[in-house]
Parts: structure tokens; C-alpha cells; sequence
């Protein structure tokens, strides 16, 4: 995250050389990271969460989240994650 929000950063300032230096480290730092779950896996996580820990509402969204650190630790973007969670309690 940190790395896409220099490379953001760089290309305002119109810093190529910058910008090509971050990209290609990413690059390489992306092979030795946990592969990322696709939004179908996260989307179905959520709704098995929910389900489970028997949510109603948005006031149960802090168990419902507790339940999702543990099982995709690493494996998604937890912000991400709540901005779902928040949805499915919404509804």
C-alpha cells in the first residue's frame, strides 16, 4: 500500500526515475507476499462471517470484523474488507 501511494506520489511530481525505482521493487516484493484473494472469495468471506457469527446490523460489525482478521490476515485489504462488511450490514 505504502509503495502505490509513493508511486501516486511520484507521478505528480513528475517523477519518472522515482516512479520506474518504486514499480520494479513492488514487482519483487509482490512474489514473497501471501497471494491475494480475489473480491468473490472476500465478497463470499463476508457473507459466511455474517452469517456465522449471526450479525444484524451495523452495531455487529465489530464482531463481524473480528472474525475476518482472523481468517484473512494478509490475504486481503482489511479496508477494503469493512467497506464490505459495512454493505452486507446495511442491508
Amino acid at each position: 500500500k505504502q509503495r502505490k501511494d509513493s508511486i501516486s506520489q511520484f507521478e505528480k511530481a513528475n517523477r519518472d526515475d522515482l516512479v520506474a525505482i518504486e514499480a520494479a521493487e513492488m514487482t519483487i516484493l509482490q512474489d514473497y507476499l501471501p497471494a491475494q484473494l480475489s473480491d468473490a472469495e472476500v465478497e463470499a468471506a463476508v457473507a459466511a462471517a455474517v452469517a456465522s457469527t449471526g450479525a444484524a446490523g451495523p452495531q455487529d460489525m465489530g464482531k463481524v470484523i473480528g472474525v475476518l482478521k482472523a481468517q484473512l490476515a494478509g490475504k486481503a485489504d482489511m479496508g477494503k474488507v469493512s467497506g464490505l462488511v459495512k454493505a452486507a450490514l446495511a442491508k
